[in-house]
């Protein structure tokens, strides 16, 4: 199929069915990232970016790093394609027996790696922050929380298959809501045992809140289990490595690790980096958090409704379907993240002032925080991109390719850094640039070998909707930048302007771009109409 017809022909079935998909998906995901603000609000409040919470940020990043190696990242791409094929090409009760010998390989794996975690965690800290020991305590305290997160990990992973499970037999809401019940868990019992019950059982507040982490990842987890049940796939311990399915997901996983290894050596090298900084570990870790929400919403939500269904596609040898949901999914993905980017590093001082700055968050912390939320901005529509060719590939059982785009970011993301951060004095920015250097770049080099493989994407038709989109954009940039200039005129810093600008910016903003997508006739706005239609009808009847 040739990638130059400037319109996507033929039935778009497969397509509405993942938008339908992304939009229940991105409902449930938008529930899960405002409570992750609350928590992040509360983190704030309490702990602002003190030496306390950058112990706290490396704590959670350890298992975090591994997590997408063995969890999020190479176990859910290498799995839901293997698994939809056995669900399809054979019958459900091999697919719950391969599902059983994953869940059984994931508890021994992860649970030795988990320990070793534990054992090791002085040397990880020293090895990720080395700037830690500058100060007195603080490397002390990463150990102990890194030990007492550290089988969040295993918790995480077999909730990430659990999700893969659900997701290959259409169930979508509820998978993506357990995030919800983690940040509601972790935050209730990391408030409770941390303020409250902690004067009285001798535990500090940031350890209590260690303590809600690993909760929360119960709950996660426990949350899916019903649903597990009531498909039919309840879990019982098997073990064989001779499986030819177990053997496939595991060869599928080896490039897949060495790619994800890939992306945190860039996490290390940016975390060693920010460790020098007082603060920096803080800022950056809530500036990545804000992105997340829009990355959530639509990058996630896209791409984990995306791979099941050309995953059913390459299955039926059905490439035309395979190009055409492949294309509209990244059209959706532009459509949604490019407005996001420029709301994102317009109001980003704006967002952060109204959110987090209170109790122990105060002016330089919003200020620093909006810098590197700027730079990451830059970068989301690329972060988003990824997380639909990444899945692509290991739709077509080619996970080689993503790892050597994913080993070559290694030397982007260290020449950005060192130019930014120690030649152009860029600091903190250059710590997030980066990010977004590697997120962009990837995914350009993936979506044209990608092209390549399956001779064409409708690339002309893509390229027509990004410009459009880019010109909406534009006119959106415009019109936010005209509004928080007048509100900044009238107010001086503080929350009334933070929250006047955010009242009037963003409805002027959301008008603006929609209007201007419609003038531009922008085809994947219908698309994205009818995704919201049928889950925003079901919450209607349920409100009644």
């Amino acid at each position: 199929m040739s990638s130059h017809a400037t319109e996507i022909p033929g039935p778009i079935s497969s397509s509405q069915s993942v938008a339908r998909s992304a939009g229940v998906t991105s409902i449930a995901v938008l529930a899960s990232r405002i409570t992750g603000l609350v928590r992040e609000i509360a983190l704030a409040h309490y702990f602002g970016a003190t030496a306390a919470y950058d112990a706290y940020i490396l704590g959670f990043r350890i298992p975090n790093l591994t997590r997408d190696l063995f969890a999020e990242g190479a176990l859910s791409s290498a799995f839901v394609p293997t698994f939809v094929d056995a669900l399809h090409k054979k019958s459900k009760e091999e697919a719950a027996h391969l599902a059983n010998l994953v869940a059984t390989a994931i508890i021994i794996v992860v649970g030795l790696l988990c320990l070793v975690g534990m054992i090791f965690a002085p040397q990880m800290v020293d090895l990720l922050a080395p700037g830690f020991r500058q100060l007195e305590g603080k490397h002390e305290l990463a150990v102990r929380l890194t030990r007492i997160m550290c089988p969040f990990l295993l918790l995480v992973a077999l909730a990430a298959q659990s999700m893969g499970i659900l997701n290959a037999c259409n169930q979508f809401a509820l998978p993506a809501l357990s995030s919800s019940l983690f940040n509601v868990g972790s935050l209730a019992v990391g408030l409770s045992l941390g303020l409250l019950a902690g004067p009285y059982l001798g535990i500090p507040p940031i350890e209590g809140m260690a303590w809600g982490v690993l909760t929360g990842g119960f709950i996660q987890l426990g949350s899916q289990i019903p649903s597990l049940v009531r498909s039919g796939f309840v879990y019982r311990p098997a073990i064989d490595w001779s499986h030819p399915g177990l053997r496939q997901i595991l060869r599928l996983m080896g490039p897949a690790i060495l790619g994800s290894a890939a992306v945190q050596i860039n996490v290390m090298v940016n975390t060693s980096f920010a460790s020098e900084i007082n603060g920096g570990m803080s800022w950056l870790g809530y500036a990545f958090r804000l992105m997340q929400l829009p990355l959530g919403l639509f990058g996630v939500a896209i791409g984990g409704a995306t791979l099941p269904a050309i995953s059913r596609s390459a299955a039926r040898g059905d490439m035309d379907d395979f190009r055409r949901t492949l294309s509209r999914s990244l059209g959706l993905v532009f459509l949604l993240t490019i407005p996001s980017s420029v709301g994102l590093f317009v109001l980003g001082p704006s967002i952060i002032g109204a959110l987090f700055e209170r109790g122990e968050f105060n002016a330089n912390d919003t200020h620093q925080t909006a810098l590197a939320l700027g730079w990451f901005a830059i970068g989301l529509a690329g972060y988003s991109a990824l997380k639909v060719l990444v899945p692509a590939f290991y739709a077509l059982k080619d996970a080689r390719t993503p790892m050597f785009v994913s080993l070559g970011s290694i030397g982007i993301n260290y020449a950005v850094v060192s130019t930014m951060t120690t030649q152009t004095g860029f600091g903190l920015a250059g710590l997030a640039l980066s990010t977004s250097a590697v997120a962009i770049t990837g995914s350009l080099i993936l979506l044209t070998l990608l092209k390549t493989r399956i001779t064409g994407i409708y690339g002309r038709a893509l390229l027509s909707s990004v410009g459009k989109i880019v010109a909406a954009a534009a006119v959106l940039f415009a019109a936010v930048s005209a509004t928080t200039w007048a509100v900044g005129q009238q107010l001086p810093a503080g929350q009334p302007r933070y929250l006047v600008d955010l009242a009037v910016s963003i409805p002027v903003g959301l008008a603006v771009y929609y209007f201007a997508c419609r003038l531009l006739n922008v085809e994947e706005m219908e698309l994205a109409a009818e995704a919201l239609e049928r889950p925003l009808a079901r919450l209607r009847a349920r409100l009644r």
